[in-house]
């Protein structure tokens, strides 16, 4: 079972200090110690340590207050190439200052994209109509023609003899002029 004390050893390990602060024989001693202590030990020891203050041994609550702070560097007015790389601009600190700025980006970015999806869906409107228009011309077209054709005088009166029963036939007079005095 692991202790307290193991957890904080390990967590200073992980940083890189467990080097400075003991010597790795003591480490040894005291992580084996630790694992092989019984429940009832762990209490005893971890009550008799929390008392005690090791200054080469911080506890477990103190390695995780250094290392989780939520205090940021203040940000720094001087912008390089380097510290927007390193994503120093990406503190806290500076996206709260930038929220805004930031806000208005995303919606222009928004307002463009739906802006674009709403253009080309007109034009494919535009296109189709256009297509469906030039069919609509080209069938007027061809049945302005055919009409033409069968309203000659020479189609009716082939029609006409066709159907010999009809009464109709074709005029053998010239039309009258008839002048109307105002």
């Amino acid at each position: 079972m692991r202790t307290e004390e193991n957890i904080a050893q390990e967590a200073i390990a992980a940083t890189g200090q467990a080097a400075d602060s003991t010597p790795s024989g003591e480490e040894d001693e005291m992580t084996a110690e630790g694992v092989m202590a019984s429940d009832d030990d762990t209490e005893e020891e971890t009550e008799e340590e929390e008392g005690e203050e090791h200054p080469a041994h911080p506890t477990l609550k103190e390695v995780i207050e250094e290392n989780a702070r939520e205090d940021e560097k203040p940000f720094s007015a001087s912008l390089t190439l380097r510290s927007i790389l390193g994503g120093d601009i990406l503190n806290t600190q500076g996206i709260r200052r930038q929220v805004w700025l930031i806000l208005l980006i995303t919606f222009f970015a928004i307002l463009y994209v739906s802006n674009r999806y709403y253009c080309q869906k007109q034009q494919i409107k535009i296109e189709n109509l256009t297509t469906e228009l030039k069919k609509s011309k080209y069938k007027t077209l061809s049945l302005s023609s055919e009409l033409t054709e069968r309203c000659r005088e020479s189609h009716v009166v082939e029609m006409l003899r066709a159907n010999n029963d009809s009464t109709i036939h074709p005029a053998d007079q010239p039309p009258y002029i008839i002048i109307v005095p105002n």
